[in-house]
Order: structure tokens, then sequence, then C-alpha cells
């Protein structure tokens, strides 16, 4: 199984973006979207059950984020609504666990830099 996401750039204060992360292979797996910030650890941002019944969010995203997935195509997305400078990171997508911990995902891709300009 592999993953790569896409759709990063450079975006403006309250500007929309949406990443795609498509799997190789069969997926049947649960997904999650994490992030790192230059200079941070890499955090949580959104997790989706392989069948899309359930999300999690972490709380900076504030109605902000869309997690969503479409398994005809095998790929998630994030849709990101009004940017704002602190979300530029680089965004991995990443298939495992249900949950916010980063050690209960066994495969990530190659992550998607998301600069946000003020």
């Amino acid at each position: 199984v592999q993953l790569q996401a896409s759709g990063g750039g450079l975006v403006h204060t309250g500007d929309s973006r949406r990443l795609s992360c498509v799997c190789s292979g069969y997926n049947n797996y649960n997904m999650a979207w994490f992030r790192q910030a230059p200079g941070k650890e890499r955090e949580f941002v959104a997790a989706i059950k392989r069948s899309g019944s359930a999300t999690d969010y972490a709380d900076f995203v504030e109605d902000r984020f869309t997690i969503s997935r479409d398994n005809a195509k095998n790929t998630m997305y994030l849709q990101m609504d009004n940017l704002k400078p602190e979300d530029t990171a680089v965004y991995y997508c990443a298939i495992g666990g249900f949950s916010r911990w980063s050690f209960d995902y066994t495969c990530w891709g190659p992550g998607t830099l998301v600069t946000v300009s003020s």
C-alpha cells in the first residue's frame, strides 16, 4: 500500500484548499491527516473511519476543515476553509487506527506543503 497526497500550494488568509490522498491498492483502512509546521512536531488534524461513518477533528480545526473519503476511488480528502497563516505546514495522510496518535498509523504518504500567506 502506498499513499500520495496532493493539493498543497500557496494560498492567502481566508482562502480554501482541498487536499487529496490516493491510496494505491486495496484500501479498507481508517485514515487520517496530520501536519507538521516548520520547527514543530507533527500533529493530528483529522481522522475518518474506513466506512466514513465516523470522523474526528483536532480542536484547532474549529469547523473549518472537513475530512471525507471516496472508497470507490481509494481517495481521502481534506477540505480546508478559512485558512490561517498558522495552518502553514506539510500535510501528511496516513492509514491505521482511528486515533489522534501518530504511532497508531502504520503507513504514511510523503506529504504536501500548504503555505498560507497573511
